[in-house]
């Protein structure tokens, strides 16, 4: 079982009265080591690891590579804990479960904005707190100095930002471009006197993969190679056999790949024409205009559907990667700004993802499982002075760690609630977060959208261990190190019985631990 560090043992407090405030933030010890550093989170929605060069990508991201390559660590085991854009993002900011914080689906939740979080915990303690762009928790921020976010989901082309007081204002350009700008404007102007903490929240990769119009021709001479699982049957995994988010069969031809014909209507067109309104209309042209040959083709040709789940598959590659690319060029553009400025030794810079995305692994797009693609997430740190770790860091690790670690950074008590441990340890150079052997999963978001099933689950350094629920009721178990793409589930195996046996325990340990008492009762406790 993990212990909670001294640290926080002797720091389990009240969110403020727990606060430790050490000497003004512009104040550095002898060896310039900050007091408290600056900390700017860069956070997109749906980039996964598969897309990202530093991870062996299919596509170049020199910038956010430059946060591990200069001065900087690359996570190669971090896992979310709820594979969904808002409940991924509630528990970075409360570094609790989903079934703590109370947002445990897109669907029905709505994030208590009264609840502790670590934005909240650094405003207390001094830091200048702000938000820009997505947010996604049907609530308005708190705990930020400054916020405009995009309603909902957002537009790719002139959103909607909402500020306080609650006004809503709609703008011209790339919400990328746009994100990046009022992020770094916003440092411009910030109070150079104090700390601050900024997150800066990308709508993009998020579906629907709307270009910029300067991008349309971008990969467009690229072939992705097709992942070996592409054709996965799902032989023995019922759950994966059910899930509705294939590329043939489920991923719309209009909304998704962009190859709208009028004569040719599908269950999204008309969602797709409404996004396309919001256009300017020479931009609306010459977008129409590019994709109307492959519509042409796609509609018009006697491709075969093995064909046409191929041609879909390329499609969605290429605006994937296109979309991903102003991202890179904003991660640039900030670092550079911190770099003019002298706050590149002061500042920890991270780039995450909210979770893992399927590029044609199982024949699949989305997320949701707990299957490696899904579950994993890129987490990319530039680390500052006093932080030494470089290179890559294997430790198991989740996104209910940020919070802490963010905590410990500003010199603020960890409160004893928060469920993740503080990753400081690895960045200054340790080789293990101690007691931390096993990482724990659950998925709650069905019925909905995909399909796919309840469940939750245990995973350490080899194997995995899935319980599917509600409807139906069935195990999975993986050997990683034999199977790394889960083709095969091994828990009716004789020869894995005592592994079946270990990891039942290890997963009850793992929901009493984080006390996830529905779990319990499901598992027969």
């Amino acid at each position: 079982m993990k212990k909670k560090s001294a640290y926080r043992a002797a720091a389990g407090l009240s969110a403020v009265a727990g606060i430790v405030l050490p000497t003004a933030c512009a104040t550095k010890a002898k060896d310039e080591t900050p007091t408290r550093y600056n900390i700017l989170i860069i956070e997109s929605d749906d980039h996964t690891s598969q897309m990202i060069s530093a991870y062996g990508g299919e596509i170049e991201t020199p910038n956010i590579d430059r946060l591990a390559e200069e001065d900087g660590v690359r996570f190669d085991n971090a896992f979310v804990v709820n594979s969904i854009s808002g409940p991924s993002r509630a528990c970075l900011l409360t570094g609790k479960h989903s079934h703590k914080n109370g947002f445990t689906n897109n669907e029905h939740s709505v994030f208590d904005g009264d609840q502790q979080t670590f934005p909240k915990l650094l405003q207390a303690a001094g830091y200048q707190t702000a938000i820009i762009g997505k947010w996604h928790l049907h609530s308005l921020p708190q705990g930020f100095d400054h916020w405009e976010i995009l309603p909902g989901q957002g537009d790719y082309y002139n959103p909607a930002f909402i500020t306080a007081p609650n006004d809503t204002v709609k703008e011209k350009g790339y919400a990328t471009d746009l994100i990046t700008d009022k992020s770094i404007d916003l440092l411009r102007s910030r109070d150079k006197s104090r700390p601050f903490m900024l997150m800066v929240q990308h709508k993009a990769p998020h579906r629907n993969w709307m270009p910029r119009i300067q991008d349309l021709d971008l990969y467009e001479d690229v072939t992705f190679k097709l992942p070996e699982n592409f054709y996965d049957d799902y032989t023995g995994r019922p759950a994966a056999a059910r899930a509705e988010m294939n590329i043939g069969e489920h991923m719309d031809p209009a909304y998704d790949c962009k190859l709208l014909r009028e004569d040719h209507p599908t269950h999204y067109s008309r969602m797709y024409e409404w996004i396309l309104s919001g256009m300017d209309e020479a931009d609306r042209d010459k977008f129409l205009a590019f994709y109307r040959p492959m519509a042409d083709y796609y509609w018009d040709s006697k491709m075969t559907d093995r064909e046409r789940m191929e041609y879909k598959y390329q499609r969605y590659m290429r605006d994937y990667a296109k979309v991903i690319h102003p991202i890179d060029e904003g991660v640039g553009r900030i670092i550079d700004y911190l770099k003019e400025e002298g706050l590149w030794d002061t500042t920890i810079v991270l780039y995450l993802g909210d979770q893992g995305f399927y590029m044609g692994e199982h024949g699949w797009f989305d997320k949701r499982f707990m299957y490696e693609e899904s579950m994993h997430y890129p987490l990319l740190m530039h680390l500052p002075k006093g932080l030494d770790a470089r290179g890559a860091i294997k430790e198991l690790t989740q996104n209910i760690d940020l919070a802490p670690t963010f905590l410990e950074l500003a010199g603020v008590a960890i409160p004893g609630d928060i469920q993740g441990e503080s990753l400081v340890p690895l960045l200054k150079g340790a080789k293990e977060l101690p007691g931390r052997d096993k990482i724990y999963y659950h998925f709650y978001e069905y019925p909905a959208e995909h399909s796919v099933m309840r469940h939750y689950g245990v995973r350490d350094e080899r194997y995995k261990l899935i319980h599917f629920y509600l409807d139906r009721d069935f195990w999975e178990l993986y050997d990683l190190q034999e199977d790394p793409h889960e083709m095969k589930n091994v828990y009716d195996d004789p020869a894995y019985s005592k592994i079946v046996d270990r990891m039942r325990r290890e997963l009850v340990e793992a929901q009493t631990q984080y006390e996830d008492t529905l779990a319990l009762r499901l598992n027969g406790f």
